[in-house]
């Protein structure tokens, strides 16, 4: 038969392991809601910075778009060709007018720390041969945030050849 002494220490060395786990759950507990309210403020902004872009691309406004790509960007245009930021900005402003990105169909993003990636589908018009077209791409973007702010390093989109979302 154990003695008395030995189940005191045993119910002690219990009791501190409980209080051991609380205090690590609770401790726990805030830098978990903080990754969560960090995780959903990040998707919020990536889709702010979405929108932005394409309201800058329709208004053929380069020096917003400027402002959301960093310049490292590396876009990879849907027939496979690869423009820098600076290529990509000069196409911009001397486009004739004659093309028109509509709002995301679909968009969607994910949130991996300082990274975020954003996947959707597009419609973009286009006058060719005074005839307007619609053709659909689905894109990929990529974010970093970057001493606070987030911009865009890689963009990729390709063209939809079935109707599919």
């Amino acid at each position: 038969m154990k003695s008395i002494r030995y189940w005191i220490f045993a119910r002690w060395m219990v009791a501190l392991w409980i209080a051991a786990l609380w205090t690590l759950a609770l401790l726990c507990a805030p830098s978990v809601v903080y990754a969560q309210d960090y995780d959903a403020t990040a998707r919020d902004q990536v889709l702010a910075l979405e929108k932005a872009w394409n309201q800058a691309y329709k208004a053929g406004d380069a020096k917003a778009l400027a402002a959301i790509l960093d310049n490292s960007l590396v876009l990879v245009e849907d027939d496979g060709s690869l423009k820098t930021k600076s290529e990509f900005l000069a196409s911009v402003k001397s486009s004739t007018g004659n093309q028109e990105q509509v709002a995301p169909e679909s968009l969607t993003v994910r949130v991996f720390g300082k990274t975020a990636i954003a996947i959707g589908v597009i419609a973009v018009k286009a006058t060719k041969g005074g005839k307007s077209v619609v053709r659909r791409e689905r894109f990929i973007d990529t974010w970093i945030n970057k001493d606070g702010s987030w911009v865009c390093i890689a963009t990729d989109a390709t063209p939809m050849t079935h109707g599919g979302s």
